[in-house]
């Protein structure tokens, strides 16, 4: 693994933060991968990693994925980034000390950074963050926030797999549609929930046992065990649980036509998108199809949204994923090359080549 010195070397951000917090033998990181929009906005992941350098070099990769997704939603903010590389994950008073410590390192960068949950981090988190920083999102309803953004994640994903359904066959009709849903947490137990509901062929596939047996009880979907996830044939495979799942090896054992998911960082490297698009399989850029959980913080808590208006932003989300499609097409291009184009024609301030304003927030609305 690299150094610190490497990675900071190789990284093309602005700024990285780090502080060792020696009560808990935790590591702190922040990263402020772009300002041009607006401050870096980001979620804060709490993990175990092999080494602290693995740490950084996570957060690293998802600051500069969070300049694309808010570029390309429109939002009037940057990208960036936070992990809490810990020994281990903490609870109860550990856990709220930690928390409460991180929070002023956060405040102290006086709204440079932004942030709100991800991995292992959830509401009640951000309310303990929240008594020493204001810089947060998402905190509890009942404190002025705007909730859990899983939900709006949820609803994004959703119009992004109908917008989906669409290009590839012509109508966005669930009925007669196999989608399996890989991860069954916050974001992907939603998007079952709705593509039930829609009258999707529901197949669900979870590393915790009991919580996809529950679900599928619940909803009335297959099990798939997690070692044939992949494999499974369906008509869209949706990712909703941890990164890099498309790799050369896995995208040459897929057997669907769509794949569109919440995951974070679901290609294992760039060109893994050309690899679906030699495979024949439409793939929804994930940083596009998983900014819900934005949209409804932004919305909510800043832009004066009621739920009819942030509704109507999460399904611009599906109009943008369309309009990436066709881009990709007319460019003969892969959908994460267009997506790419779109993202950093608005850096850029070239609005123009950028493929539409669908469902960006807009003050005022």
């Amino acid at each position: 693994m690299r150094s610190f010195e490497e990675l900071l070397r190789s990284w093309g951000g602005e700024q990285a933060v780090f502080r060792y917090d020696e009560p808990s033998g935790s590591w702190m990181f922040v990263c402020i991968h772009s300002t041009t929009l607006g401050p870096a906005g980001g979620g804060t992941r709490m993990l175990v990693y092999p080494t602290p350098a693995d740490g950084l070099a996570d957060a690293m990769r998802l600051s500069a994925a969070m300049t694309l997704k808010m570029a390309v939603v429109g939002a009037p903010f940057g990208g960036g980034k936070a992990v809490l590389a810990v020994p281990a994950l903490p609870g109860g008073e550990e856990r709220r000390k930690l928390l409460l410590r991180y929070g002023a390192l956060v405040s102290s960068l006086g709204g440079m950074f932004r942030t709100a949950a991800d991995v292992n981090t959830s509401t009640p988190d951000l309310d303990v963050l929240a008594e020493v920083c204001p810089y947060v999102y998402g905190r509890s309803e009942t404190l002025g926030g705007g909730g859990d953004s899983g939900r709006g994640t949820a609803r994004g994903v959703f119009h992004g797999i109908l917008a989906s359904l669409r290009h590839v066959y012509g109508t966005d009709e669930l009925r007669g549609r196999t989608v399996l849903v890989q991860g069954l947490g916050s974001v992907g137990g939603r998007l079952a929930a709705d593509l039930a509901a829609g009258g999707a062929d529901l197949l669900v596939s979870d590393v915790d046992a009991v919580r996809a047996q529950g679900v599928a009880a619940s909803l009335g979907a297959r099990v798939v065990a997690p070692e044939q996830a992949l494999a499974a044939e369906c008509d869209v495979f949706a990712p909703c649980a941890v990164g890099g799942v498309l790799s050369r090896d896995s995208v040459s054992i897929l057997r669907c036509r769509i794949v569109a998911g919440a995951a974070n960082n679901q290609l294992a490297a760039p060109e893994d998108a050309e690899r679906l698009r030699a495979a024949g399989i439409l793939y929804a850029p994930d940083y596009v199809i998983n900014a819900g959980g934005i949209l409804q913080l932004l919305g909510l808590e800043d832009l004066g949204w009621d739920e009819e208006v942030l509704e109507e932003h999460l399904a611009g989300i599906g109009a943008t994923v369309g309009e990436i499609f066709l881009l990709a097409e007319r460019e003969g291009i892969s959908t994460g090359r267009a997506a790419e184009r779109v993202a950093l024609a608005r850096l850029s301030g070239d609005q123009g080549s950028a493929s539409g304003d669908a469902g960006r927030p807009r003050r005022g609305t």
